[in-house]
């Protein structure tokens, strides 16, 4: 069915029973239609990324001095992330003066009202509209295919002829390519004549992973500060590059929802100004005059806060532009038949984010001025009110976690957040640091998102907190949306101290491209020492493993020389080595800015010789992912981007049903992400993870896949999932299953009634997310490089510890009155998750079972605690080999 018209007048898109057409407009015709250059029409047909870019170049080819592309990052699979800039021939032939006048802007530094005037007047308003972030939500970039026609083809519109005066418009039509056109793949090879309604056929429904996540299975709308994925860098870079005022994040939710924009619901991160708010209220007004014309019915204040800062909306909000999240009920396909019968299609949703889109350019168009001037206070303010601050600097500790500490530095300033080395032996802070440190200033443009991402805890407003517990008293659901807790340095494992004064002698700016500076030492007669203290040193050891050097580790410190050598230490002798070795170490060294230490003899001076049984043979470990249906995808992708990406370990994967024939026998470690719907039913047995356990492997649950390896038919963990504290007793448990009547109760108050219908088996009370102390067991090999931990606990399952006499504890959380590091925390879950257990060790037969009852590797921006999976999949298999 054709659903537009590409003649003279562009006909409506399709909307519900009583709502007024698209607005019409008179189209040049010597602009490309996408029926013309595609084949199908706007929100006929679902348009892949090739196809959308096709159209994009088209159109750039036919109207060069009104839009440009640029490429600004490669997906993993290789394909482009472009934007396109559209505005009026005019603006575009001063794009690099709007640039300039942008950052000056940005710079915090015009604070004079008549300059400020100035330099509103002499530019347009730069507006970021992107789509697609998540692959399977699917209108929004089909809804920027035709804002891009509309914009260049819609002729004597007073409207469009506004938006190209006053604004720049910068479209970013798909965000996350490799997911939506995994999504189309999928529902191409399964639709049919017609395409269904039903959401319960096979082209609502994808397969494992699905489009939403990209090629290592990331959440891109969770990535922005943690920049581990190539489409989030080149956007975070190009949006920097550009400093919009507007940045909007265009997505999809349920398709028995209606359609959201803002403003949004509480909790409010404290670093959004008042004036921020009051501007999404503005623009949330104009959207909803354009739907109530339209006859669209929508919903704010609800479900989509604004407190976590690496939101699409969060993150440019923080960086002083006004940011908001739109949502779009999702047809998961050309139709969607709702809960209440009626009939959602790929045009309503086409045609509902092209109104937001419109109204939002009309709404800064009409006041481009006002907009770039509160942009340039809100920079201003920021450096202002950093000069109020008790806690004005932020110092990174190098002396511990140096890898981790330094990797963090560049990712900050990768956010255009200054940066400055503290040479060796500097006192900061009242403090000495022999190593050097890094002090990040709040007192910069930057100073709000930088305070959001290196305080110790972001609080909540205590009216919403009262609200919160409010709710729970009354058994509703909580409203966090997602984690309260993100303190870089906790998540890094880095030391930060926070003063309000420092020396301002011997800084130097740090830049991102600086290379981390490896520690090299002269060649050694004997042997060299890689210490194992953090990620980068676990990442050299499995290179120099990669190479074919030979090496062992120790279980146990040794001391050298005066130099402590903490346990887990790796030494690679001469004598067994090529020649070789020693250049090999130091280009390896200098790539990943690690350290290694030459050792002139084998003499030390305490611990263990190089001869003892505390040294054990290294070997590459062979690492197998269980994979797909079954399996979380977001766990399972994050999991192996760490071990890839950011510790160079090859991992394969086999699918989890296949686990119970295939040959394991192959591989030294075999990793159980997190459980996904279906995982027993997937794996039908574990008698193959039993045998690969006994003959020596190395098994690793993350997460609910503890719960599975600690169940009956498992057998593998001697652990249990608790209820919510306190437990029901034996002699409660009884009762409630016993006969056809229950032991008569007398209630005397309503504490005794609220007491009786508790719902004993009920689970611990879901945690949004926090970080935690871990305290480490120092005397186990699993522990190496820590004596505790920041983790972060998400969820409501809680573990019981092992008893000695089926294993080790060698994580357990901190004491309640310890144990919370970041973010807001029920005090009964305070309570019951202390001296838990976070990693679990059992021996089985030759080999060991180890269970982390909280992921370290979500979202892959818990690098503090990469060198403990290290640990376990490095450190594991040579331990195994004794």
């Amino acid at each position: 069915m054709r659903l537009f018209s590409c003649l003279a007048l562009m006909c409506a898109i399709l909307s519900p029973a009583g709502a007024q057409e698209f607005p019409q407009a008179a189209y040049d015709p010597q602009i490309p239609t996408l029926k013309n250059v595609i084949g199908h029409t706007h929100g006929e047909d679902i348009t892949s990324v090739p196809e959308i870019q096709e159209y994009f170049e088209a159109l750039a080819e036919t109207a060069p001095d009104r839009m440009k592309i640029e490429k600004y990052a490669e997906s993993w699979q290789g394909r482009d992330l472009i934007y396109a800039v559209i505005s009026s021939p005019e603006n575009m032939a001063k794009l690099d003066d709007v640039k300039q006048t942008m950052g000056r802007l940005a710079s915090g530094e015009v604070t004079d009202s008549g300059t400020l005037d100035q330099l509103a007047n002499s530019i347009p308003a730069v507006v970021w509209l992107s789509y697609g972030v998540h692959g399977n939500e699917i209108t929004p970039p089909d809804s920027a295919v035709f804002m891009a026609y509309h914009l260049l083809a819609a002729e004597n519109d007073p409207l469009i002829d506004e938006i190209l005066e006053n604004t720049i418009v910068i479209i970013d039509p798909s965000q996350n390519p490799d997911g939506r056109d995994r999504f189309v793949h999928s529902f191409r090879s399964s639709v049919g004549l017609e395409p269904s309604a039903d959401r319960y056929t096979v082209e609502h429904d994808e397969p494992w992973p699905g489009g939403r996540i990209n090629h290592y299975m990331f959440d891109l709308n969770r990535d922005w500060f943690a920049l581990t994925q190539p489409e989030t860098r080149g956007k975070v870079a190009a949006v920097l590059d550009w400093n919009p005022i507007i940045y909007v994040d265009s997505h999809e939710m349920s398709g028995d929802s209606t359609y959201y924009f803002p403003p949004p619901a509480k909790p409010f991160n404290p670093d959004i100004t008042s004036e921020q708010r009051a501007r999404q209220i503005e623009v949330g007004r104009n959207l909803a005059s354009w739907f109530d014309r339209y006859g669209v019915p929508y919903f704010t204040r609800e479900v989509y806060d604004a407190f976590y800062p690496g939101y699409g909306d969060m993150w440019p909000t923080l960086n002083g532009a006004i940011a908001m999240t739109f949502e779009q009920a999702s047809p998961r396909g050309l139709k969607f038949e709702r809960s209440d019968g009626t009939v959602l299609t790929y045009a309503d949703g086409v045609r509902n984010n092209v109104l937001t889109s419109l109204a939002t350019l009309e709404i800064v168009s009409q006041n481009k001025n006002r907009y770039l001037k509160d942009y340039a206070a809100y920079k201003t303010k920021t450096i202002n009110d950093g000069r109020q601050l008790n806690e004005r600097f932020v110092v990174l500790d190098l002396s511990e976690r140096r890898f981790e500490a330094e990797t963090l530095g560049r990712r900050l300033v990768e956010q255009n957040i200054a940066v400055n080395r503290a040479s060796a032996g500097s006192s900061v802070c009242g403090q000495s640091y022999p190593d050097g440190a890094l002090v990040v200033d709040l007192v910069q443009p930057q100073g709000r998102l930088a305070g959001s991402l290196l305080r110790k805890s972001t609080p909540l407003a205590a009216e919403f907190v009262a609200e919160q517990e409010n709710r729970r008293d009354r058994d509703l659901r909580h409203e966090l949306y997602d984690v309260t807790a993100w303190s870089l340095p906790l998540m890094n494992g880095v030391q930060a101290r926070y003063c309000n004064q420092v020396s301002t002698g011997q800084m130097s700016l740090l830049s991102k491209d600086d290379p981390i500076a490896a520690s090299i030492g002269v060649q050694g007669a004997y042997a060299y020492v890689i210490p194992w203290t953090d990620g980068g040193q676990a990442r050299l050891v499995i290179a120099a493993l990669k190479e074919g050097l030979v090496a062992k580790t120790t279980d146990e410190a040794f001391v050298q020389n005066g130099r402590t050598f903490p346990m887990g230490s790796v030494v690679l002798p001469v004598a067994q080595n090529p020649e070789t070795l020693y250049a090999t170490l130091s280009s390896l060294a200098n790539e990943i800015g690690a350290e290694f230490v030459p050792m002139a003899n084998s003499w030390v001076e305490d611990g263990p010789n190089f001869g003892s049984r505390s040294f054990a043979a290294m070997k590459l470990p062979k690492v197998v992912m269980a994979w797909g249906d079954g399996t979380s995808s977001y766990s399972a992708g994050n999991t192996r981007y760490v071990l890839e990406r950011q510790l160079g370990l090859p991992v394969a994967t086999i699918r989890l049903s296949s686990l119970s024939y295939a040959d394991l026998s192959n591989y030294d470690v075999i990793i159980l992400p997190e459980t996904g719907r279906g995982f027993d039913g997937e794996l039908g047995s574990y008698s193959a993870l039993q045998t690969f356990v006994r003959e020596g492997g190395v098994l690793i649950g993350l997460g609910g896949a503890v719960g599975a390896l600690a169940s009956e038919d498992a057998g593998l963990l001697s652990t249990k999932l608790e209820y919510a504290a306190p437990d029901v007793d034996e002699d409660k448990d009884a009762d409630l299953g016993e006969g056809r009547r229950a032991k008569g109760v007398i209630f005397e108050s309503e504490d005794d009634y609220e007491t009786h219908i508790h719902d004993h088996r009920a689970s611990p009370e879901d945690i949004p997310g926090v970080l935690v102390k871990a305290v480490a067991n120092p005397d186990h090999w699993l522990s190496a490089g820590y004596d505790e931990a920041t983790a972060l606990v998400t969820g409501s399952s809680i573990y019981r510890p092992l008893n000695k006499a089926d294993g080790v504890n060698v994580f357990h959380f901190a004491g309640a009155d310890e144990l919370l590091e970041s973010g807001y925390l029920w005090e009964e879950n305070r309570k019951q998750l202390a001296y838990k257990p976070f990693v679990m060790a059992e021996r089985q037969g030759g080999g060991v079972v180890i269970g982390f009852t909280q992921s370290p590797t979500t979202r892959a921006y818990l690098d503090g605690l990469n060198l403990l999976l290290a640990n376990a999949v490095v450190l594991g298999p040579a331990r195994m080999g004794q």
